[in-house]
């Protein structure tokens, strides 16, 4: 395993924008080379005889069929219940600038 040098932590922190007093590198350098320690740990296990779980509860296909249901409301019905309306689409207030 490569030792994390003071220099790679200072190039990782100018990528993500983290700022750093000066002797804080040190212990972020000895943290990140014990998660790649870790890393490396778990990429040596064989996985060749196990399965990939994707789901944990056993459940297959829970979703209702997709067919359509007349709720007897016209879309004019429904808008009357919006607080402000306009051609036919309920009128909100901006959210980007």
């Amino acid at each position: 395993m490569a030792k994390i040098t003071e220099d790679d932590v200072l190039v990782l922190a100018k990528l993500s924008r983290l700022h750093f007093a000066d002797d804080e590198f040190i212990e972020i350098a000895k943290e990140i080379e014990s998660i790649l320690e870790y890393v490396a740990q778990l990429q040596s296990v064989d996985l060749k005889d196990y399965k990939p779980t994707y789901q944990v509860t056993g459940l297959k296909n829970v979703m209702r069929p997709d067919e359509p249901f007349d709720y007897d409301v016209s879309p004019e019905e429904l808008l009357k219940n919006a607080p402000a309306t306009e051609k036919g689409y309920i009128k909100v207030r901006r959210v980007l600038e």
